[in-house]
């Protein structure tokens, strides 16, 4: 996965900033998520939302609007209907750019937002939300202490999660004016939010999702809250997204790699692994069209977000292993129900050679002479054969 940061033009003038995750190789299609009420674009949820999708070959664009984030402007100039336009010049300039997405996703105001542009936008897209408001009004419950200041000063400096936003009377008005109507939208619309959600209650998930037409979707983000500050939730909701998605968007044909011909594509039987931008510790592993992670546990300096590497050299026995016992059962007409592998490293001997324990685990209505065979054949899987002769790694720069 890499990233690249971009700047455009927003509602009114100022430069706006974004970053574009993308995927290794070809992007299966192009994507745009807007953050929540002030939150900005490295927000947790916006940040692993967007580097998840990307992930999964979606290359997806987060930006801060007018007054956000890294973003130029004054907040206090700002209403919806300038956020609504922050999210066209943001959907204009990726069109121009690279080309036009296919899939809008918006966090709580922000997926407000994204309703009410896609309902008469003739964009070909679906939809995502999270956490949204079914009324854009709703969002002025969370500085309501401050509404007659703003109405009498026409500004008013207001604290929103820990920081000052200074909040203007036009922002506040617009509010009051109500959102469009969902009925118009005549796109695919994925609806997710939390049933704890205390900031926006999941009532107004249930007000989207019935006014919507199909094609609808509605999934639950149990246990999260608003923010989806917990890692879990966000990749949860990114893996949902990408799977849901594809009923609509295309998936990308090929994993690219920079080894392999020469033009960018992996040979059969090769591997490629680079280092993630997030985390040095992370890695990333394609093999043909699929991705995997590779990581380290937090107490390494890793950020465990997926296997170690000892992990994935237990995980390639064990597969290989049932893999080997279910064609060797289906050969010889045996009634092998299931088998499953736990494998373990010992400490290393005095010599330094580390043993390997793989114990099987055997299912089904087996004689016990057939358990003694499927053991004996365990013994043949070619990654064991392969790991028992031992490597001879030969290294050297590639070109």
């Amino acid at each position: 996965m890499r990233s690249e940061e971009l700047t455009f033009r927003g509602a009114n003038g100022d430069n706006l900033h974004a970053r574009l995750e993308l995927p290794i190789g070809t992007a299966s299609s192009y994507a745009i998520f807007a953050h929540c009420f002030t939150c900005g674009k490295d927000s947790i949820a916006a940040t692993r939302i967007t580097r998840s999708l990307a992930e999964l070959g979606i290359a997806t664009l987060r930006f801060d609007f007018t007054g956000l984030g890294n973003s130029d402007g004054d907040f206090a100039n700002t209403s919806f209907t300038t956020n609504i336009e922050d999210l066209q010049a943001a959907i204009d300039h990726i069109s121009s750019a690279y080309e036009p997405p296919r899939l809008l996703m918006g966090h709580s105001l922000g997926g407000a937002a994204v309703l009410s542009l896609a309902r008469s936008s003739p964009l070909d897209c679906a939809v995502v939300t999270l956490g949204a408001p079914y009324d854009p009004d709703h969002v002025g419950n969370l500085f309501a202490h401050a509404h007659d200041e703003i109405r009498e000063k026409g500004v008013a400096e207001v604290l929103l999660g820990g920081r000052k936003i200074r909040i203007g009377k036009g922002f506040l008005d617009d509010l009051a004016k109500g959102g469009e109507t969902i009925e118009q939208l005549r796109k695919p619309l994925l609806v997710m939010h939390s049933p704890l959600d205390k900031i926006v209650g999941v009532a107004n998930a249930e007000k989207i999702f019935r006014s919507a037409r199909h094609p609808k979707s509605f999934v639950s983000l149990d246990n999260a809250d608003h923010l989806l500050t917990r890692r879990e939730d966000a990749r949860y909701a990114a893996e949902v997204i990408a799977s849901w998605s594809s009923r609509y968007i295309p998936r990308a044909a090929t994993s690219a790699s920079s080894l392999g011909d020469g033009n960018g594509s992996l040979k059969a039987g090769e591997v490629e692994v680079q280092e993630s931008l997030r985390s040095s510790l992370e890695q990333t592993i394609i093999s043909g069209r699929h991705m995997l992670i590779a990581d380290e546990p937090e107490s390494l300096g890793g950020l465990d977000r997926g296997p170690t590497p000892f992990d994935y050299v237990l995980s390639a026995l064990g597969a290989c292993t049932t893999i080997t016992l279910r064609m060797y059962a289906k050969r010889s007409n045996i009634a092998l129900r299931r088998a499953r592998v736990r494998l373990a490293f010992a400490p290393a001997a005095s010599d330094g050679k580390r043993v390997l324990h793989r114990f099987i685990s055997l299912e089904g209505d087996l004689s016990t002479e057939q358990r003694a065979r499927l053991i004996e054949i365990a013994e043949k899987c070619p990654v064991h054969r392969a790991y028992s002769a031992g490597f001879s790694v030969e290294t050297s720069e590639a070109r």
